[in-house]
């Protein structure tokens, strides 16, 4: 079924996405909806990549593939007709809104996996993760075969995986990241960001404290720069660190010493909600 709010398509079937009539360029923003100003930006750019007659596509949908057991597939925000207003309000061309069941047989037994970025960090934190995110913007890109795909650089090992999939996969599209965005108080923008109660919210900024205020010292040493942004962290008594690495922003291996490329990353918890960040450095 195609609605129309405005000039905004709403497309819910692969067969209606395959149909459309194609325009000289398009532009996808692949998002899990609950859209906020980081969406937003990535919107923006689109805008400014697909030109005059180009067409902005946004979807939605919240992949079950790439949430771990035990996690918050079953809470994860679905306020649609707000994503719906967004998106028209942001000039979005058509929206692709499948449900699970569209995108994704019973008997399904084909998945995308990355076999080497993809298993330490998040991936490590989070088994399985990647092949879902995989699995669902491979689809994405035979279904709507966008021109090229944005993606926020918060997730920024997510970005990379992505790219190593369109170039060993031989996909024709540009992928194309955009720097994240941040709350006044320099909390980047996340869905999850909505599940802190009041104290979290207020703690959780120190993140970019912890990043910036390693990106701010002249110390070169992996160990001395991660070592300091865990004290930060630890000012927050309500942070639970998973992880804080230094490393190569290419490979996502560790690198001993700040230097061209690097990436200082980090992922905590502040009660069940997992926040992840990074900034670059050298």
């Amino acid at each position: 079924m195609i609605n129309s709010r405005s000039a905004m398509r709403i497309i819910t079937t692969v067969a209606e996405a395959q149909s459309l009539e194609r325009p000289k360029r398009r532009v996808l923003v692949p998002t899990m909806g609950a859209l906020h100003k980081a969406h937003g930006e990535l919107i923006r750019v689109a805008r400014e990549r697909v030109g005059r007659n180009g067409e902005v596509a946004v979807s939605i949908f919240v992949n079950p593939l790439q949430f771990e057991p035990g996690s918050d597939y079953e809470r994860y925000p679905r306020p649609q007709e707000a994503d719906e207003d967004f998106c028209q309000k942001a000039g979005v061309d058509f929206l692709f809104r499948p449900t699970v069941a569209e995108m994704y047989g019973d008997d399904r037994s084909v998945f995308v996996e990355e076999s080497s970025l993809s298993k330490i960090l998040e991936g490590e934190s989070r088994p399985g993760h990647f092949r879902g995110v995989c699995t669902a913007v491979a689809k994405l890109f035979n279904i709507l075969a966008p021109d090229a795909a944005l993606f926020g650089e918060k997730d920024f090992q997510q970005l990379m995986i992505v790219r190593r999939m369109v170039r060993d996969l031989n996909f024709q599209i540009e992928i194309i990241g955009v720097p994240t965005v941040r709350e006044e108080d320099g909390l980047a923008y996340s869905s999850r960001n909505q599940y802190l109660n009041a104290e979290q919210r207020k703690q959780a900024t120190v993140l970019y404290k912890a990043l910036r205020a390693a990106a701010t010292v002249s110390e070169k040493s992996a160990g001395d720069l991660i070592a300091l942004a865990r004290k930060v962290i630890h000012e927050a008594p309500l942070a639970r660190i998973d992880y804080v690495e230094l490393v190569d922003a290419e490979t996502f291996q560790p690198v001993e010493t700040c230097r061209p490329n690097s990436l200082l990353v980090l992922a905590v918890f502040f009660g069940k909600t997992r926040l992840i960040d990074n900034i670059r450095l050298g």
